[in-house]
């Protein structure tokens, strides 16, 4: 199996998560293969902290409100304050992909869930945090533009391979019935239009039996590795 990067990228729901995992465990057997998250932070670190004693269940959802209404880029930008927090996770980002993609040059296959993107600004669909366009005070504006042009440098690092869950809004919310519709409804608008500066990119119904899905996702990812080996 060829080194790269191939990144799993879908709407809440579409099972990015688990599909990453048997990646790894299946191709593993072809090569060195690892997975790492993309993201800024993950449902499993949401579960870890509803696991606190007493205050665990409450916390979480808060937290959850107040970056759900950070993140909806029709709400104004936090405070200056909270402006330099979601700067700060952006380049915490750009450095942990730098370091993926160190793993993927030494000879290892990575599977990632979720990748950045620069074309549409949101933390929910893994752009831009602040968003130049909902920005008002100078400071805020000027994190926003230095923020949009680290995501772009970090889009400038295409993916070996795009792999692009589909789904419907009625079985993301079947599956997700925590979210709300609205939110979910967006991301599935916005994960259609993203093309991650024309990577190779294969779609794939999450609604089909997760056997299918899998064996196409390993078929792709060999497939893809091939076409490496042959024009190198």
């Amino acid at each position: 199996m060829a080194s790269g990067l191939v990144a799993v990228v879908g709407c809440d729901g579409t099972g990015k998560s688990t599909l990453t995992h048997d990646l790894v465990r299946k191709l593993s057997a072809f090569g060195p293969t690892q997975r790492r998250y993309l993201g800024l932070v993950s449902g499993e670190t949401g579960a870890k902290i509803k696991e606190l004693p007493l205050v665990g269940v409450w916390l979480e959802r808060r937290l959850a409100a107040k970056a759900a209404h950070a993140q909806h880029m029709k709400n104004k930008v936090p405070g200056v304050w909270g402006s330099l927090i979601m700067y700060g996770f952006s380049v915490w980002r750009a450095a942990n992909l730098k370091r993926v993609w160190r793993l993927a040059n030494s000879g290892q296959l990575i599977i990632a869930d979720r990748y950045p993107q620069a074309e549409i600004s949101g933390f929910r669909y893994d752009g831009p945090g602040l968003g130049v366009e909902r920005s008002t005070h100078w400071l805020t504006r000027k994190l926003a533009a230095r923020e949009q042009r680290l995501y772009e440098r970090m889009a400038t690092l295409k993916p070996t391979l795009v792999i692009r869950l589909d789904i419907d809004l009625a079985t993301a919310y079947a599956r997700k019935p925590d979210h709300a519709v609205a939110e979910l409804n967006d991301k599935i608008d916005v994960m259609s239009r993203l093309d991650y500066k024309d990577a190779p990119l294969v779609d794939l119904d999450s609604r089909a039996p997760y056997a299918d899905v899998l064996d196409a996702a390993i078929r792709a990812i060999r497939g893809t590795s091939a076409t490496a080996k042959t024009a190198s």
